[in-house]
């Protein structure tokens, strides 16, 4: 909970209060130091970079260095960034009025400068909460100086004021984040000549308006964020740029399928109905990971583009919304996912990857397919032994054959269950749970795994699927 803002209102109350002012990468550094020493963490929320980004970030923080995170998309950069802002002090003073939050014991602006020479200790001041004090804004080619720094103001000028008045000047973002954190997305999309307005800022610490005989000192925090692509290979930051970037910190994708799914299991808002309990067997939540790392190693995905964990999060809900719709449709009171329901993962799968054509003509949809397919048969390997389900394939191998879809009724797949010898007591370990929808989607996992492995052969027609004697 945020604190109030202190009690004082004038200058002369702050000054009496004992109030001093301190540059911005102090008050930063000065927080990191208190957080870390009641051992809280940085990032709250932010998943598998404790022991690779984190620690880079509070290095640069403990210099006072501006940086820069280089990543995929995906990667938390925004957010990583966004938190930052809370690092600053709950409430900051300014000069009431002030277009760049002037300080009151050091103002830069002429009109800050008059108001405290006009009113000395009777000046009026205002608290501005953290929050304000942090802007982001996002790099476009359309990005001029006159939005970053600022420009003459035809209004001001308009008004009678001379263009001589320092007055006229229209601030731009940058020095309206005096005092605090200013973030650039996607660095690299601004022009180059925009690029060169920020030496000033990263360097000298000031900024310059057009041919106006003023530079204002500003304190302002700077972060960026860029794919490694736009920056290394089309080179779009200049050098000069690049080189007043201090920090350069690289994000990366969850490195193991637990973390994807821990990622995933925080992120997700799963669709419910009344009346319906979800339940997500873990082979199923393994096959939502695996699929999505097995697009980030695929030849068929470009890879340079990242394939984000917003994939995951993604198919993990649409996954459970099919299993829902299955459940109200059959009036069944459990929605549980099933092998038959990965086709659904087509939609919100295919427009998270950008795919290489070069040498394939194969659509889309037949690549996520692929895709799919190589993901159950990973998590099939790894969670079903072929000696444990031998039995399985020695009943389809005497002639039985099973159909599924995604519309069937689960207690349907109970019907001659314990026929086919040995396939009750492998669901019913994967399940977790003996209820029909538990047992169904375990079924068709152990199903699909064994034709995936060849000891079954399959039949897809019209949403259905037979499995017989290989």
């Amino acid at each position: 909970m945020t604190p109030s803002p202190p009690p004082a209102r004038t200058l002369g109350e702050l000054r009496a209060s004992g109030w001093h002012s301190r540059p911005v990468r102090e008050e930063l550094r000065a927080n990191l130091l208190e957080r870390l020493r009641r051992g809280e963490a940085l990032f709250p929320g932010i998943l598998g970079y404790d022991d690779s980004v984190v620690p880079a970030v509070e290095n640069a923080l403990l210099c006072g260095h501006d940086l820069i995170f280089l990543g995929e998309r995906g990667q938390a950069k925004s957010r990583m960034i966004r938190a930052l802002a809370e690092l600053l002090d709950p409430w900051l003073p300014v000069v009431a009025g002030s277009e760049i939050h002037d300080d009151p014991l050091a103002p830069v602006s002429a009109e800050a400068r008059r108001a405290v020479a006009e009113h000395g200790d009777a000046t009026e001041i205002a608290w501005i909460p953290r929050e304000e004090r942090y802007v982001e804004k996002l790099a476009t080619p359309d990005v001029s100086i006159g939005d970053l720094i600022g420009d003459v103001d035809p209004v001001k000028v308009a008004q009678g004021r001379s263009l001589a008045d320092e007055t006229t000047i229209h601030f731009g973002l940058l020095p309206r984040t005096n005092r605090g954190i200013f973030c650039i997305n996607e660095l690299p999309d601004l022009t180059e000549k925009v690029q060169v307005g920020l030496f000033n800022v990263m360097q000298e610490r000031d900024v310059q308006v057009k041919g106006y005989r003023v530079r204002l000192p500003l304190d302002v925090f700077v972060v960026a964020s860029a794919n490694p692509e736009d920056y290394t290979s089309r080179g779009r930051i200049i050098t000069p740029l690049k080189d007043r970037y201090a920090a350069q910190i690289r994000t990366h994708y969850p490195r193991t399928r637990e973390l994807e799914l821990a990622v995933v299991r925080q992120e997700a808002r799963l669709p419910a109905a009344p009346g319906v309990a979800v339940h997500v067997p873990a082979f199923m939540e393994d096959l939502v990971g695996e699929l999505t790392l097995q697009a980030r190693s695929s030849p068929d995905v470009n890879q340079t583009s990242g394939v984000s964990v917003r994939m995951s999060i993604a198919n993990h809900e649409t996954l459970v919304a099919n299993a829902v719709r299955r459940a109200l449709r059959r009036g069944e009171s459990e929605a549980v996912p099933r092998i038959s329901d990965l086709e659904a993962l087509v939609t919100s799968t295919a427009g998270k990857l950008e795919l290489e054509y070069a040498g394939s003509d194969r659509s889309d949809d037949e690549i996520v397919t692929d895709l799919m397919k190589r993901a159950t048969r990973s998590v099939f390997d790894a969670r079903v032994p072929l000696e444990g389900v031998a039995s399985v394939v020695e009943s389809f191998q005497q002639g039985w054959a099973v159909e599924v879809s995604a519309d069937l009724p689960a207690e349907e797949y109970l019907e001659g269950l314990d026929e086919i010898r040995g396939l009750r007591e492998a669901a019913a370990h994967l399940a977790g749970g003996d209820s029909a929808p538990r047992l169904a989607s375990a079924i068709e996992f152990i199903l699909e795994g064994l034709h995936l492995s060849n000891r079954l052969n399959k039949r897809a027609s019209d949403g259905a699927a037979r499995y017989g004697p290989a």
